[in-house]
């Protein structure tokens, strides 16, 4: 009898590549998603698209059109599945967008963890929990530490942050956004669950996930956004830091190993903060010149002076611990081959502006 593993957010870029990378090892998926994507975003955010892809595609995959929000659904399906694992990936993601939905970005985020916690205590207390977090849960606190300005990029100046930022950074008295705060809520609980009941959890703090199965959009999806304003000839906007803000961009299929390796040795009420590193940084200026040198075509864009409220000027994950603990991990694809990556799927689109790319990569 295969494994079980449940996965929300099963059509969104993390959740997918998840439920590919766990079906090819043989695992049963259950994946959860309303494709509430769409309602945040407009029709350019829906993951219809995947969601078909991979209920054509992967054997053993079935799909739960839930919210979770509805807690007695949740509490329902984790209870009828006992699933061995649980990768929660669904979320309001984006950064922005949650200032206008105050109460959907924090039902989501944090009473929709808040669900599948309880219910796992209640159904399945052994099985690995891992949560999709995000670097936000730090607010603008890393704007704090000293930078230095260089040709394309901010950088830290402080030799204590050479290889980025680790777990051990405050996260409070400091602006995070309406959705940091939300992702902070649910990033405390998940830990809580591990640390107060034992249950085998973990947050992924994670920095730009990327990859070609991302619907992007100009809230959320910065590289995938990125490369379609390129590919489509549209315009795209810089807001604030001179273009020079930086990111580090870490392919979904290398999380989707890192989530593998916790699964197979859980530890309590961890956290990760998962990113490419400094290695697979860079700046908005700097992914122009990468895009550009893939797609053959000059960026269309221009610069807003006004930040977006709670951003960061320079982050990149420091991956210190996730190497130490899962010493057979360490980022595997590149950010050069990410684009090219990306570039790649969008290019089959046509030019068309409603087909979705079909993922590429051994992972998707």
């Amino acid at each position: 009898m295969p494994s079980t593993l449940l996965v929300t957010g099963s059509s969104g870029l993390i959740g997918s590549e998840v439920c590919s990378y766990f079906a090819a090892l043989g695992w049963r998926i259950e994946g959860v998603d309303n494709n509430q994507r769409e309602v945040f975003f407009g029709p350019q955010g829906s993951t219809r698209w995947n969601q078909q892809r991979l209920l054509s595609t992967l054997k053993g995959f079935h799909h739960h059109e839930l919210d979770i929000r509805d807690r007695q659904g949740v509490l329902d399906l984790v209870a009828r599945l006992k699933p061995d694992a649980i990768v929660h990936t669904a979320a309001q993601p984006s950064h922005d967008r949650a200032a206008a939905i105050p109460f959907d970005d924090f039902d989501t985020n944090a009473v929709g963890t808040l669900n599948l916690l309880e219910a796992a205590r209640r159904a399945c207390p052994e099985a690995p929990f891992v949560h999709m977090s995000t670097n936000k849960v730090y607010g603008d606190r890393p704007n704090t530490i000293r930078l230095r300005e260089d040709d394309t990029r901010w950088e830290f100046d402080d030799p204590a942050f050479e290889h980025g930022i680790a777990e051990d950074f405050p996260i409070d008295q400091s602006k995070h956004s309406l959705f940091g705060a939300s992702k902070v809520a649910a990033d405390i609980m998940v830990q809580e669950y591990g640390r107060y009941f034992g249950l085998p959890t973990c947050c992924l703090r994670g920095g730009c996930l990327t990859g070609p199965g991302h619907s992007g959009v100009e809230l959320h999806g910065f590289l995938s956004y990125l490369v379609k304003c390129n590919m489509e000839g549209r315009h795209y906007r810089v807001f604030g830091y001179q273009g020079k803000q930086v990111r580090d961009n870490i392919h979904s299929e290398d999380v989707a190993r890192f989530i593998d390796a916790f699964v197979r040795a859980p530890r309590c009420g961890e956290v990760y903060n998962i990113g490419g590193g400094r290695a697979n940084s860079c700046s908005i200026l700097e992914a122009f010149a990468l895009v550009e040198q893939h797609g053959g075509r000059a960026m269309d864009w221009s610069y807003v002076e006004q930040a977006r409220a709670g951003d960061h000027i320079v982050y990149y994950s420091d991956l210190r611990k996730m190497r130490a603990h899962c010493p057979d991990w360490d980022v595997r694809i590149s950010l050069s081959d990410t684009i090219g990556q990306i570039v790649d799927a969008w290019r089959q689109r046509g030019g068309t502006g409603d087909r979705q790319p079909e993922a590429v990569g051994s992972g998707a």
